[in-house]
């Protein structure tokens, strides 16, 4: 069975604890309803691909617990129609006080793989606790993965927390992506930045533990402006967007990517180099989630042209 070097194999689904974080310390309170960590609210998936032994790239290991769904690979990219593509679903409906979750992503040597959502993550209102997931992605020597998952969208009171931590080797190169919505737009008049707080943490290392970079960010709107400029201003959604890849890539990338600011659509973009020759940090502000989409998945077609040498095609018009 593959088994990632070093990596944690589960019989029962793992603890998920955020209760040290500073920033979650008012949300401790164990709910009403179904108790922290309930069966049905701890979900757990590991998905490890690799090349088989006609070197095509395949899902080999696939562990998961409720409510969180993922099956079997399918190969639709037209670009790249070698490339395995797997959906994560949730049976559970938006995330509620209480939800835990783990994912573990692994790429062995030379394999490569497309990873995003089935839908939007929505974010339920919370009375007592917090929703919180812990996620993992290792990549081995020449590996490569797109982790393009859809928009996150915070209901009122919501409080979610999420720590992300990549294990990159520095021939592989890793697309991580995250989307996050002001809130319901749209919903009873107007739901924007009415959550209670959104807590989100990426860090990066080596296989050897050589720390490369930490991002993280604390959005708490009853603590802060948000429409302040140098926040989020006039903008309802927000983009983040980390490429780990080998500087030459890196170089590459950062050549055909310019930062904008177009004022009449409402939308504006910046990259930066992230810290010990790690990779790219590219970021996306807009109004609407389609065009912040649209330009996220068009950087992420740059990157692969500069890694792969081709590009990524158009997204479904259903998507």
């Amino acid at each position: 069975m593959f088994k990632p070097k070093g990596e944690r194999y589960y019989t029962e689904t793992p603890e998920v604890d955020f209760s040290s974080a500073r920033e979650m310390q008012p949300y401790l309170k164990e709910p009403e309803q179904m108790y922290v960590g309930a069966p049905g609210k701890k979900g757990y998936l590991r998905l490890g691909f690799e090349l088989d032994s006609d070197g095509k790239s395949i899902l080999r290991d696939l562990d998961r617990r409720v409510p969180l769904i993922a099956q079997q690979e399918l190969y639709f990219d037209e670009a790249m129609p070698e490339m395995p593509c797997v959906y994560i679903l949730s049976s559970g409906g938006p995330n509620v006080d209480g939800d835990r979750y783990e994912q573990i992503i692994t790429l062995a040597k030379d394999s490569y793989a497309f990873v995003s959502t089935g839908a939007a993550t929505k974010l339920a209102s919370m009375r007592w606790n917090y929703s919180g997931m812990r996620q993992t992605i290792r990549l081995d020597e020449g590996a490569y993965l797109e982790f393009i998952p859809e928009p996150v969208i915070p209901h009122a009171h919501t409080r979610f927390i999420s720590d992300t931590r990549m294990v990159i080797h520095p021939t592989a190169t890793a697309i991580y992506s995250e989307i996050y919505m002001g809130g319901r737009k749209y919903y009873n008049g107007g739901e924007l930045f009415a959550f209670d707080i959104l807590s989100v943490c990426t860090h990066g290392e080596r296989p050897d533990g050589e720390q490369l970079f930490r991002e993280k960010f604390i959005i708490s709107p009853e603590n802060g402006h948000l429409r302040d400029i140098g926040v989020m201003g006039g903008y309802d959604v927000f983009a983040n967007v980390v490429v780990c890849t080998p500087p030459e890539s890196a170089e590459k990338i950062y050549a055909a990517t310019e930062p904008f600011i177009d004022r009449k659509r409402k939308l504006a973009a910046g990259i930066t180099h992230l810290p010990s020759d790690a990779g790219l940090l590219f970021k996306v502000l807009g109004q609407e989630p389609a065009p912040v989409k649209a330009i996220v998945r068009d950087f992420c077609s740059k990157v692969r042209q500069a890694v792969k040498g081709k590009p990524i095609p158009p997204e479904f018009p259903w998507r």
